[in-house]
């Protein structure tokens, strides 16, 4: 079998994976074998923390509906509660905007399902 040249494939691959590593601290972004393993960790954790954006940004937006709730005497469950049985298409983001941003239109909206 004739001899395989990998010069320009290995440079080209240790070049992407550094350029992956810029900005690492230590010697992560300098040398392959710490780089290589820096890259693979922040890969994995890059890939779980997109899933665990969304988990938080939801228990945030609970929060902030149930503060405004609570200013309308009425807890975040029953709220949620009576939102689904009066069949009210909104949900727990544009509620926690409402009652972040626009607490007067949130109200309305709390008086309608209370009722």
């Amino acid at each position: 079998m004739p001899r395989v040249k990998r010069g320009k494939t290995h440079v080209a691959r240790r070049k992407r994976l550094l350029k992956k590593a810029k900005g690492f601290k230590w010697g992560r972004k300098k040398s392959i074998r710490l780089g290589r393993v820096a890259v693979t960790k922040a890969g994995v954790y890059a890939f779980r923390d997109r899933r665990v954006k969304k988990r938080s940004a939801r228990r945030l937006w609970q929060i902030q509906i149930n503060a405004g709730a609570r200013d309308q005497n009425i807890s975040y469950s029953k709220l949620i509660d009576a939102l689904k049985k009066k069949q009210v298409a909104l949900d727990r983001k544009i509620l926690s905007t409402l009652a972040k941003e626009h607490p007067k239109v949130f109200t309305t909206v709390v008086n309608k399902v209370k009722s």
